[in-house]
């Protein structure tokens, strides 16, 4: 098995399946509490309809990249660069957006579920609709982060898929284990972890978008060397020059350097363009995750004077 394929989408898919069984499991709670556990088929059914939802987008996109290669088989070479360059760059906002947003809603995310719930529950007409909307929105919100992140390799593998379904089955059963069997879980430690592991695989892709946009531009300057000429670099396109070259020591695509890799970005080629990019993406990303970790207390009001 391609393990830089499986196991990014597994610790993805882990991830933002664990948030969405939180959103269930806190719904189901609130409907056990309320005695109102006939409303449960409308979650069930939301799950399924999310889950339905983030496949169908999957299939959408892979017929599409399937259409366009074979419409436009003379350009793969700038094609495919370009699309892994276009889903890369969304996938690091999505994903770089929804783990700061959900650290800073960690907080306050089981009360404003509970809120939601108890005024749905309100109206006996439109209870059932409006718990199935929230839960579908919860579940393909996740699954098409999964889904995007999959498709920054156009040639998405059975291996992502797998990775994919492992995490989707482990996001399950933790969500079975906190709800049902009632095991206690530390899940503040747990999405540390997990934000710290999908910080590494965010920075891994942030430099894997630069080397696509390099091998893009290196074609199409190749269409015509007169005109389109877009490279500035000997070593590379754009990217400048080569700051490391550890091919010889610690390869990429051979073991250890395969799941340094997959888990923590390593390259065995970094150019300094490549590098800047992945600092700058610590500095902003990384420092604003931290910093919400450990939010300062609200600053107190000065006594007032007598």
């Amino acid at each position: 098995m391609d393990l830089t394929a499986a196991l990014p989408t597994f610790v993805i898919t882990l991830r933002e399946g664990v948030e969405a069984a939180l959103v269930v499991g806190i719904v189901l709670a609130c409907l056990a509490k309320a005695q109102r556990q006939a409303l449960n088929r409308w979650v069930y059914l939301g799950v399924v309809a999310g889950l339905v939802g983030s496949v169908m987008i999957g299939v959408a996109l892979g017929s599409g990249l399937q259409q366009l290669q074979q419409v436009l088989p003379n350009l793969q070479s700038i094609i495919k660069p370009l699309l892994n360059v276009l889903f890369g760059a969304v996938a690091i906002i999505m994903l770089s957006w929804m783990l700061l947003w959900m650290t800073r809603q960690a907080r306050s995310l089981k009360g404003e579920i509970e809120g939601t719930v108890q005024s749905a529950l309100q109206d006996n007409q439109t209870a059932g609709w409006s718990l199935f909307s929230l839960i579908c929105i919860a579940v393909l919100r996740e699954g098409f982060e999964t889904v995007l992140f999959v498709f920054t390799n156009v040639e998405a593998s059975a291996a992502a898929a797998a990775g994919a379904f492992a995490g989707l089955l482990g996001a399950a059963l933790i969500g079975l284990a906190l709800f049902r069997w009632g095991v206690r879980i530390n899940l503040k430690q747990f999405f540390q972890v997990m934000g710290l592991l999908l910080l590494l695989i965010v920075g891994g892709l942030v430099v894997s978008v630069f080397k696509n946009l390099d091998a893009a531009l290196a074609a199409i300057s190749q269409l015509d060397t007169q005109t389109l000429d877009l490279c500035f670099s000997q070593t590379s396109c754009v990217l400048g020059p080569l700051v490391w070259d550890t091919s010889a020591r610690l390869p990429e695509r051979q073991f250890p350097g395969l799941i340094l890799k997959t888990l923590l970005g390593y390259r065995d080629h970094l150019y300094l363009v490549q590098l800047l990019a992945y600092v700058g993406f610590w500095m902003i990303v990384g420092g604003r995750y931290f910093r919400s970790l450990n939010p300062l207390p609200p600053a107190k009001a000065a006594p007032s004077k007598p």
